[in-house]
């Protein structure tokens, strides 16, 4: 496993995650799901925040869990998370380019995590 990039996915998926809590529009936005005016529904931003949470919550247990099976495990659960979003969110965006977007984004977020648990070397 490289732990050093398994580590740094997490905290950049925490850091993410809380902000996206705090501010779901900045991934509202992105995803098309806000109005004409750029305006985001209250009902959308309630949805997303428990999602931002859970990558905060996912990413924050990546850089904290002892190496070994706890890591293991904190990075498998980001991996399903990061593909569920993917075949979620390809399928259910309002918008083809948005779609593809997200896809490519939680893809290539996941693929950097398989990266990190499938790699050698032990890297801090």
């Amino acid at each position: 496993m490289r732990v050093g990039l398994v580590r740094t996915v997490g905290a950049a998926t925490a850091l993410y995650g809380v902000a996206v809590t705090a501010w779901p529009d900045l991934l509202a936005k992105p995803s098309g799901l806000a109005d004409r005016t750029g305006s985001v529904a209250p009902a959308t931003r309630t949805s997303l925040r428990p999602l931002a949470w859970r990558d905060a919550a996912s990413g924050l247990a990546m850089v904290v869990a002892p190496e070994g099976p706890a890591l293991r495990t904190a990075t498998l659960v980001r991996i399903a998370a990061d593909f569920g979003d993917a075949a979620l969110l390809g399928l259910t965006l309002p918008d083809r380019s948005r779609r593809i977007k997200a896809v490519a984004v939680s893809v290539g977020w996941g693929a950097l995590s398989v990266v990190g648990l499938l790699g050698r070397g032990g890297q801090r």
